[in-house]
């Protein structure tokens, strides 16, 4: 993933961003199902939330994207994995010891289909 400020990151942040304004309360998604959606690899999408500003994560419900697995992300840092287990139970989101959601199903927000998109700046 481009480190520096390319348009294609640019336009990457932006819909990763507003897609995950789109959850609602009660409901999560997938990295991988982000990625899918927006034809990127997850890790795009994890990058993405791992460097969101302060402003950003204040009013992102970043706390919905969790791992395929519908897992908490065991590699995430301790208190941001506190607060994001502490915010899926406000919501009434059942999560077990091991960070797994319970009743996945009911709970999974659907992004949608993979679109055709090319990111590159020279809009190929």
């Amino acid at each position: 993933m481009p480190r520096g400020k390319s348009i294609a990151f640019a336009r990457i942040r932006a819909e990763v961003i507003r897609l995950v304004a789109l959850i609602p309360p009660g409901k999560f998604t997938t990295y991988g199902s982000i990625a899918i959606h927006m034809n990127v690899i997850a890790r795009h999408v994890a990058t993405v939330l791992s460097r969101l500003t302060e402003e950003e994560s204040a009013s992102l419900p970043w706390h919905r994207v969790v791992s395929a697995d519908a897992r908490l992300s065991p590699n995430m840092d301790a208190t941001l994995s506190r607060k994001q287990r502490r915010l899926l139970k406000a919501e009434d989101l059942r999560i077990d010891k091991d960070g797994y959601i319970q009743d996945a199903e009911t709970h999974f927000h659907v992004v949608g289909v993979r679109r055709n998109i090319r990111w590159s700046e020279a809009g190929e």
